[in-house]
């Protein structure tokens, strides 16, 4: 996120208030300042740095404030007679920082567990907090780099142990033929993805209704015994992820998208998934081939794992 030129206010400044009454309607507003990563005042107001996301984020919570009865304003400023630039940019340091903090030992409690006691659940909610964190670290807190480089050397701990445990296995399961159904949705796409990425990278991949039908073939995502789909509550790309002792790190993430967006049961509460399966839905109906829409949906997986 790119700060202001010197040439502009370089601050952006939000006074508000609300009716008594409006209990409920506070606690709403107060996350949201929260989230934006607000820095209180001590006479009045918080504050942000101006950037086109700050203002855009300000205004709307102006305006909700507004539906609500308050009144608000929203102002750039370019400086505080009794707060200098450098010490409002420290106190978002130390405001950060003590996020981070926080952060940092509930990771390291966490990562401190066995992994058959670490909850995937736990760790999801530690890289979702970090990320919220990160998008508003205007500053750069110098915790920021130190709870990455850890939640990084774990993701490749697992990755590592999961190359180790999954390579014996994985050798039954190369240069083969992957069958799944026509017409590839998240799933199935994402499925194929993690086959040649992560178990056989020189897959083929054909489509068919019927598993049966091609009896070389390994179905995944089919309703048949053999080969692998929905097992339990785990979708296809779950199941493929314990079968082949998959651990790293963002392929547990994609996970957690895919199965949402599967399963629509909001399990993991990651709703980026739904995105991912309009896209697809969107290209299905544009009459593309099966090979083509298999291509762009691993794509798009790809830069997805890329992202995280």
């Amino acid at each position: 996120m790119s700060l202001s030129s010197s040439s502009e206010a370089p601050w952006l400044l939000l006074v508000f208030s609300l009716p008594a009454r409006s209990a409920s309607q506070r606690v709403e507003i107060w996350r949201k300042v929260q989230r934006y990563g607000m820095l209180p005042l001590r006479s009045a107001g918080h504050v942000l740095p101006n950037t086109a996301t700050n203002q855009e984020r300000m205004e709307w919570l102006a305006t909700a404030i507004r539906t609500y009865k308050g009144e608000a304003s929203v102002a750039q400023v370019r400086g505080f007679d009794d707060l200098p630039a450098e010490r409002l940019k420290e106190l978002f340091i130390e405001t950060r920082s003590r996020d981070y903090q926080k952060l940092l030992h509930e990771t390291k409690k966490l990562l401190g567990l066995s992994s058959s006691r670490r909850s995937a659940g736990r760790l999801n909610r530690v890289h979702r907090r970090l990320r919220e964190l990160q998008e508003i670290d205007f500053f750069g807190s110098p915790l920021r780099a130190k709870i990455e480089n850890l939640l990084a050397h774990a993701d490749k701990s697992e990755s590592l142990k999961s190359n180790r445990q999954g390579k014996t296995k994985s050798g039954e399961f190369t240069n083969r033929l992957w069958m799944t159904r026509p017409r590839p949705g998240i799933d199935r796409v994402s499925s194929a993805w993690l086959i040649r990425r992560f178990i056989d990278p020189k897959a083929k991949f054909i489509f068919h209704p019927d598993p049966n039908s091609h009896l070389e073939a390994i179905p995944f995502d089919m309703f048949c015994e053999r080969g692998f789909g929905h097992r339990g509550e785990d979708c296809t790309f779950e199941t493929l992820c314990k079968e082949f002792s998959i651990r790293d790190g963002r392929v547990k993430r994609i996970a957690h998208i895919i199965h949402d967006a599967d399963l629509d049961d909001d399990k993991f509460g990651r709703p980026e998934g739904l995105g991912l399966d309009r896209v697809l839905n969107g290209w299905s109906k544009q009459d593309l081939p099966d090979d083509d829409l298999l291509q762009r949906g691993m794509d798009l997986i790809e830069g997805l794992h890329a992202a995280m």
